[in-house]
């Protein structure tokens, strides 16, 4: 049964000021919905006790788990941390400070029961960063052709789903995006979002929506030249082969046919030599990275087995 076989992850860092109330909802939800799962919190580094409280809190609540980073690694390192910690099927990565409510738990379990890979939230509800989340949303769904809208928002997984995929830091919010482009199916339903109960949030800083489109950039050059790696290096090879050339013509017309043709005679302030050394180079570089393309084709042909062998 799902309602057993399934773990609420909360990644938790310095929020020992809403904890109590967390466990507490957490608690009440799961008796209200007769939920059987269990809960693993996080405790990714912090520096209030986050953890300490936790445990007060808790007073012998068995369903709940408390996994302690050392240091802050992170949202997404938490959220791996998380899914190995535990054994169950489905995952449901919630966020402590209380913006959903815990009794939108079992609606994502029942969208998972349907048979989906990965259920997203659509947040509902006055939200402050708004405009920059609608803008990296649109960016994301052009780009990637992801059939959600909101992919920083309450989700829920099959665990099967996060086990191959490699996430780098902070990458959690495209942790959709990239099993997506494995062939996860993907659903969305609307989740209302309430004020945070307490605490600050953690993702306030400018500098951030700066790393988020770096990190767009990249995810998407990931997804495009990993499975075609060459469409890269065989497009840069031909350009520098075809630069290469472009510099060989020049230099035969102006080393032979220019004075053929009747004109002067034209000799570079820096001679033949450097041009012949430029053809050289760039039809050097051209075809090893057309090899070098090719042999990534194999490779990534290769995975792509393993792959397919992985799901039999």
């Amino acid at each position: 049964m799902i309602n057993s076989d399934f773990a609420v992850i909360v990644p938790a860092f310095n929020e020992a000021p809403v904890i109590p109330e967390l466990i507490r909802e957490l608690r009440e939800a799961f008796r209200r919905h007769n939920l059987e799962g269990e809960v693993v919190l996080i405790d990714d580094g912090s520096e209030d006790d986050t953890g300490e409280v936790a445990e007060q809190v808790a007073d012998g609540w068995r369903a709940l788990r408390i996994v302690r980073h050392k240091s802050n690694l992170g949202k997404t390192e938490a959220m791996i941390t998380g899914a190995n910690s535990t054994s169950k099927n489905y995952l449901v990565l919630f966020d402590a400070d209380l913006q959903h409510s815990p009794d939108e738990i079992p609606r994502f379990l029942e969208k998972l029961a349907e048979g989906w890979d990965i259920v997203t939230g659509r947040k509902v509800g006055a939200y402050s960063k708004r405009t920059v989340s609608s803008i990296y949303n649109r960016l994301s769904r052009k780009i990637f052709s992801v059939p959600v809208s909101d992919l920083n928002s309450m989700k829920a997984f099959r665990r099967e789903i996060l086990d191959p995929l490699t996430l780098r830091h902070d990458w959690h919010r495209f942790f959709v995006v990239l099993a997506h482009a494995r062939g996860a199916t993907v659903t969305e339903i609307d989740v209302d979002l309430y004020q945070r109960r307490a605490g600050i949030s953690k993702y306030t800083s400018p500098f951030r929506i700066l790393v988020g489109l770096l990190d767009l950039v990249s995810v998407g050059f990931l997804l495009m030249f990993s499975r075609k790696p060459l469409l890269l290096f065989g497009v840069a090879g031909l350009a520098f082969a075809s630069l290469g050339a472009m510099v060989a013509v020049a230099t035969v017309y102006l080393r032979f046919l220019h004075p053929v043709l009747g004109f002067e005679a034209y000799i570079p302030p820096f001679g033949y030599r450097p041009l012949l050394y430029f053809v050289m180079l760039f039809e050097t570089l051209g075809f090893l990275l057309v090899g070098f393309g090719l042999v990534s084709e194999q490779i990534a042909q290769l995975r792509d087995e393993l792959d397919n062998l992985r799901k039999q």
